[in-house]
């Protein structure tokens, strides 16, 4: 594991940077606009996108003039993401990552709208080495929809929807 890689798993395995990093998916934001939306203070915002932005994991989109200063805007660029780049470097990191996650899964299944259609879906199976790349195209293509079309936070006319795969081929385990 390099040392970039450590620097990227320590900046998304955590519940608040991963909120983050799905809010830059919609639009560019300041630190201002991030806080307002998470509940945070100003300088906790600050801090958590600036471990993002230093891991190479969001970028800088601009500047924009604020009562008279500046404030920086970034964004997540997930559209340069390649499935490689989002797979942790070892199963240590793997686990990190799911658990930051997991954490906020809880977060989002406390808000979830009652009575709604809704999709779960677990497998540890066996299927053939062409339905698995086709269950991944399908995935990769669903993903990339959701993000190309995530808008800002409180757009009029949109939804708020919670949207999480992970997929992976496993190693062959003796039977226990």
């Amino acid at each position: 594991m390099t040392e970039d890689d450590i620097k990227e798993l320590r900046a998304v395995a955590h519940p608040i940077r991963l909120r983050i990093l799905s809010l830059l998916t919609g639009s560019a934001m300041s630190a201002a606009e991030v806080a307002r939306e998470l509940g945070l203070t100003h300088a906790n915002a600050s801090y958590h996108l600036r471990i993002l932005l230093e891991s190479g994991t969001i970028v800088e989109a601009g500047e924009e003039r604020i009562r008279g200063g500046v404030a920086k805007r970034y964004r997540y660029p997930h559209e340069h993401r390649g499935e490689q780049d989002r797979a942790p470097a070892s199963p240590q990191g793997g686990i990190a990552e799911v658990r930051a996650l997991a954490r906020e899964l809880e977060r989002r299944v406390r808000q979830r709208k009652p009575r709604t259609p809704s999709h779960l879906s677990d497998l540890d199976g066996w299927v053939s080495p062409d339905v698995w790349e086709r269950v991944r195209e399908l995935l990769m293509e669903a993903s990339a929809l959701m993000h190309d079309h995530n808008q800002p936070p409180r757009t009029p006319g949109t939804v708020h929807v919670s949207a999480t795969s992970w997929t992976f081929e496993m190693t062959r385990k003796a039977r226990s």
